[in-house]
């Protein structure tokens, strides 16, 4: 067998099998809390990064508070695009104060 047809059955198979290959879980949900009040929600994989670059940004909060377990990028993009469908539920329709759009 030639060295192509190796190398093009061998990325056929990865491919196959990456679809059934576990994503990594090393996203949580957070929010910034200034007081008892959410003035942020959002997802990172690296929580103390994450809190560094929204100060550096000039938000004001007193803490992040992470919201879940870690899981997957796409479980934390969905748990956060449900989390603040509930928030403008019960707010008035509106978003946390630093939340510009309806996806986060």
């Amino acid at each position: 067998m030639s060295r192509f047809l190796v190398y093009f059955m061998e990325q056929i198979l990865f491919s196959k099998i990456s679809k059934y290959m576990k994503k990594s879980r090393d996203t949580v949900t957070y929010d910034l809390k200034q007081g008892r009040k959410t003035v942020y929600r959002g997802i990172t994989n690296d929580p103390v990064a994450r809190e560094a670059q929204h100060r550096a940004l000039g938000k004001v909060f007193d803490r992040l508070v992470p919201t879940s377990r870690r899981m997957t990028k796409d479980g934390a993009k969905a748990k956060e695009q449900h989390s603040l469908e509930t928030y403008r539920r019960n707010h008035g329709g509106r978003n946390p104060k630093y939340n510009r759009d309806s996806d986060g």
